[in-house]
């Protein structure tokens, strides 16, 4: 009796250090790999690295035993840099997840070192469709908007409003290239028609010539296929070159919380955009955004930056469900449970990785709308995810057509 207590007792404590030496170097390593510089900076950066941190201290600070550890760094909107320091960070530091990754072009290289190596990308930032589809990985996971259902929601809107005639001004790298195709096709798709589309570099400060081209197109629509800085400079423009006063309408579309605080709400009213969460929708989202308020200088969070929370909350449960910090054990665990909390609501992972949740259609409230600080949103229509989202079929990913 005694041998075969002896005998249980070992394959017990066998079992447990096996399962503990799931989680490699003993720590679940985290890494937040944004833009903390540039034009992306205010909407992600560093309110997304306090995002990352409040999930794991609401967490507890560990994880199936193990404590959990968040390091962050600047990519600089450059695919090499982030690459670099992905590279570094799971060869040499011991990280097992990279978040954010707000540019497109870091997050499609990003995703595809993560898959060689086995680790996992929680992409929140990235606008790209391409993650969830021809670069799909069953490593990655695509946690917030992407543009796809940014065209879909706010621009079918606005073409079956009678605004038939488009012109865009994109940003010209992946994201704006990817933005300006999902609402081209939006448009035509509602008897809408493309006059053209003018392309510049990220982070310009003079849009001048994009804008005279846009209006001698004489385009019902400009639509801005930017964001960040880029957006905001290129709408105050356009306004200084009157634009709209000549009779055009300015359609972003991608719009931050932060961008709207940055413009006034005497230069962003009346946008009508597509985003995937707004700080005072409901009183789970105002309670958690109180939080993030107190700990960063009273500034409201926006959507990537809650995204951010979501995503490493789910993957924390995944590992604690599997005792695994290992990509190809941990994404498909995320992909099995169910996704309810402030940011997203009875949603779902998908087959590909993208994440089904509601859109909501928003409107900037004019200044004498707004009640108090970043009172800045009306809620126009909630969109389910199913319909805001690119039909899987559709999408093309590989892995996904490879196992049918």
């Amino acid at each position: 009796m005694k041998i075969n207590k002896l005998l249980v007792t070992a394959a017990v404590l066998s079992f447990v250090t096996a399962a503990s030496a799931e989680i490699s170097n003993g720590t679940v390593k985290i890494g937040v790999l944004t833009d903390m510089s540039g034009p992306y900076a205010d909407n992600v950066g560093p309110g997304s690295v306090l995002a990352a941190k409040m999930a794991v201290e609401d967490y507890g600070g560990k994880v199936a035993g193990m404590p959990i550890e968040v390091i962050s760094a600047d990519h600089q909107n450059k695919a090499d840099i982030g690459l670099a320091l992905a590279r570094k960070w799971y060869d040499t530091e011991g990280v097992d997840a990279i978040t954010e990754v707000v540019s497109s072009g870091v997050a499609l290289a990003v995703q595809q070192l993560s898959r060689e190596k086995d680790k996992v990308l929680l992409a929140t930032g990235p606008g790209t469709p391409d993650l969830t589809g021809k670069a799909c990985s069953p490593n990655g996971v695509h946690w917030a908007y992407d543009n796809y259902a940014l065209a879909n929601v706010a621009t079918a809107p606005l073409v079956q409003k009678s605004l038939k005639s488009w012109y865009f001004l994109t940003a010209d790298y992946s994201f704006g290239l990817a933005l300006e195709s999902e609402a081209a096709k939006v448009v035509i798709a509602n008897g809408g028609k493309v006059l053209g589309s003018s392309k510049h570099p990220l982070n310009t400060s003079d849009f001048s010539s994009f804008l005279l081209q846009a209006q001698a197109s004489k385009a019902q629509v400009v639509g801005l296929a930017n964001a960040g800085a880029d957006m905001m400079t290129a709408l105050k423009q356009a306004n200084e070159f009157g634009l709209t006063a000549g009779g055009q309408s300015i359609a972003a579309l991608l719009v931050n919380l932060p961008d709207v605080h940055a413009l006034g709400l005497g230069s962003a009213k009346d946008l009508m955009f597509a985003d995937s969460f707004y700080w005072d929708a409901n009183d789970k989202t105002r309670e958690w955004s109180k939080r993030f308020m107190a700990r960063f200088n009273g500034k409201a969070p926006g959507s990537l930056q809650a995204a951010v929370y979501g995503a490493v909350t789910h993957y924390l449960k995944a590992v604690e469900a599997t005792k695994s910090d290992v990509g190809s054990v941990v994404v498909p665990e995320m992909k099995k449970l169910p996704i309810n909390d402030f940011y997203s609501a009875n949603a779902s992972i998908r087959e590909d990785g993208r994440v089904i949740r509601d859109m909501y259609l928003l409107q900037v409230k004019q200044p004498s709308e707004s009640k108090y600080p970043w009172d800045y949103y009306k809620i126009l229509d909630t969109i389910a995810g199913e319909k805001a989202f690119r039909p899987l079929k559709d999408g093309n990913c590989p892995f996904v057509s490879a196992a049918k």
